[in-house]
């Protein structure tokens, strides 16, 4: 059973960073793409960025291309979101997920808050 706790969220002012982690349990951590998503107060959650199991294949949202960066370490059984260039429109709890080859997203974490200041 893998088990995902999200950390690294904070306030941060526009136009500032972050970084966040996603640590995951279990031995499996490399048979899994990985993806992050964020939910914004009264909206669905959406989806913000995917890796590979290996890492060598990454996509993101339109809204966050160019300015966040996903990577993983399947050594640390660790994936990150280097947000870069944040907006007020960013701010939601941010959540990362495991997909299975072929399956849906699942095991998602608890997530971590993100609020960005004008």
């Amino acid at each position: 059973q893998v088990q995902l706790v999200e950390s690294g969220g904070g306030l941060v002012q526009a136009g500032g960073s972050l970084r966040l982690s996603c640590a995951a349990s279990g031995r499996t951590f490399s048979s899994y793409a990985m993806g992050w998503f964020r939910q914004a107060p009264g909206k669905e959650r959406e989806f913000v960025a995917r890796i590979s199991r290996g890492g060598a294949s990454t996509s993101y949202a339109d809204s966050v291309k160019g300015r966040f960066t996903i990577s993983r370490s399947n050594a640390k059984n660790t994936m990150y979101l280097q947000m870069n260039s944040l907006k007020p429109e960013d701010t939601a709890v941010y959540y990362c997920a495991i997909q299975p080859p072929g399956g849906s997203w699942s095991h998602w974490g608890q997530g971590t808050q993100v609020t960005v200041s004008s």
